[in-house]
């Protein structure tokens, strides 16, 4: 059975410190899907933005940004490319 993998982008806002160690747990269990990875902070109000370049089927993808959307303080959106390359799976 051949799955389709598209390119795209996440974008995840974290408001909550204390949901950090989930969000990574997460990332972790997803890590073959990420390509790149940037977090960048605002030591301000203590908010961060993760931006992960992600390549996957639908379905890893969705149940990635499921995970990270149903976390208390942690808002995810996510654009995938139209173009589509099948693998073997």
């Amino acid at each position: 059975m051949k799955a389709e993998i598209r390119l795209g982008f996440l974008g995840i806002l974290v408001e909550s410190r204390e949901a950090v160690p989930e969000v990574n747990r997460i990332l972790t269990l997803f890590g073959d899907c990420i390509r790149g990875r940037i977090g960048v902070p605002n030591r301000e109000d203590g908010t961060a933005v993760i931006g992960l370049i992600i390549e996957g089927t639908n379905e890893q993808v969705g149940a990635m940004t499921g995970k990270l959307g149903n976390l208390p303080g942690i808002t995810v959106r996510s654009a995938l490319t139209g173009k589509k390359k099948m693998e073997e799976k």
